[in-house]
């Protein structure tokens, strides 16, 4: 009988998480823990074989979070966890700074890869494990941040800023506010206005030195996302 198709489990999605908190590749992740690639990132459960080891290749790694999701990622003491969680609450609140977690429960996920170039990893893999998250006041709204290139929206997004995204129906477009717009075959960060041709949306830049307005049919728009704001890279 075919086993029936289903979502990557959260214990791998935990485990791949990880994984990405280590600075290595993928590649190297799966050969030190003794697993192929198809065996963490297939959309299948997962056996005690692979689990026992994973944890015996990381003990530092709680079981509880893996299995769960629940309490916290690494293993640590009571009070290096009472310690860790001050010092999180003061970077918080000290300016509104913002701060990294590796915790996916806390924060935004951050995806290192560029809206204008690597973003489809992001829409279309079901697999994508986040650097790291992003815990900072006021981005509550967004769903995720990656990396911005360009300079046609400088001086308010520079080049090499991350930006936080939310996604939205076209229905829900304000017009004269910045959208990061998906087309059939470009991706591009404008401020969306209306155009004299109802079919058409016009992409205006704020770098009006340097880039052009121009309008694109609104049906060749694939995915629309608000800008919730962008701040420079910080990490």
């Amino acid at each position: 009988m075919q086993e029936k198709e289903q979502n990557i489990s959260p214990i791998k999605q935990r485990i791949l998480f990880f994984a990405g908190t280590l600075g290595i590749s993928k590649r190297d992740f799966y050969t030190k823990i003794g697993v192929s690639r198809g065996t963490l990132e297939s959309k299948t459960g997962i056996t005690e074989d692979v689990v026992t080891k994973f944890f015996a290749t990381y003990p530092e790694v709680s079981v509880e979070w893996i299995m769960t999701g629940a309490g916290e990622m690494l293993n640590i003491s009571p009070s290096c966890k009472k310690k860790s969680n001050k010092s999180i609450e003061q970077i918080e609140n000290k300016d509104n700074a913002p701060a990294v977690s590796f915790n996916p429960t806390v924060g935004k996920p951050y995806y290192d890869v560029d809206f204008l170039g690597g973003f489809n990893e992001i829409v279309n893999s079901q697999v994508t494990i986040p650097t790291n998250n992003i815990v900072i006041q006021g981005f509550e709204k967004a769903d995720f941040w990656c990396n911005v290139t360009g300079h046609s929206m400088e001086p308010k997004i520079n080049h090499g800023d991350i930006i936080a995204l939310h996604k939205c129906a076209l229905e829900d477009i304000q017009y004269g506010e910045i959208y990061a717009v998906v087309l059939d075959t470009l991706r591009t960060i404008k401020i969306l206005r209306r155009s004299s041709d109802p079919k058409k949306l016009r992409f205006v830049p704020i770098n009006t030195t340097d880039y052009d307005e121009q309008e694109y049919p609104v049906e060749r728009i694939m995915n629309v996302f608000e800008v919730i704001g962008s701040i420079s890279k910080f990490f």
